[in-house]
């Protein structure tokens, strides 16, 4: 999944987009997933992030890039930089880009990468159970700029 910074940009198969801010890429139909996006609209202070629902053409375009099924989303996404980043270290990632006190989350890098990892796929291979399933998430009207569509 390793790939040059900014790969994506010479992959006809993936649609232009705004790529000066961090984009998480997320499962629009996952209770659990929907709920992390809820939590960093309301924690990412700076506007940070912007968002992109994975059934979405360019969502599927990345999934396919980075070499991950468009269907099975076992991991959301995070672009930063021009980088895809996966599972924990995009997690950890994400959660650190809040800011403090969110930042302390990097104490988690200390974990080896496979426990870590572990423990997020075993989150997501049980997440539908966990929460369930809704329909993409509706972004308000303040927050609807931070979304790609």
């Amino acid at each position: 999944m390793a790939r040059a910074a900014y790969s994506y940009r010479n992959d006809p198969a993936v649609p232009a987009f705004a790529d000066d801010q961090p984009l998480i890429v997320f499962d629009g139909e996952c209770v659990f997933c929907s709920g992390w996006v809820k939590f960093a609209l309301k924690h990412d202070s700076k506007r940070r992030y912007r968002f992109l629902a994975a059934q979405t053409p360019l969502g599927a375009a990345l999934y396919r890039h980075y070499g991950l099924n468009e269907r099975d989303y076992e991991t959301n996404i995070l672009i930063e930089n021009g980088r895809g980043y996966f599972k924990s270290d995009g997690t950890i990632r994400m959660v650190a880009g809040l800011g403090f006190p969110w930042s302390l989350v990097k104490v988690f890098r200390l974990l080896p990468r496979r426990l870590a990892d572990a423990l997020y796929e075993f989150i997501a291979r049980n997440r539908l159970k966990i929460a369930g399933r809704q329909s993409c998430m509706v972004p308000t009207a303040e927050q609807r700029s931070r979304f790609i569509t």
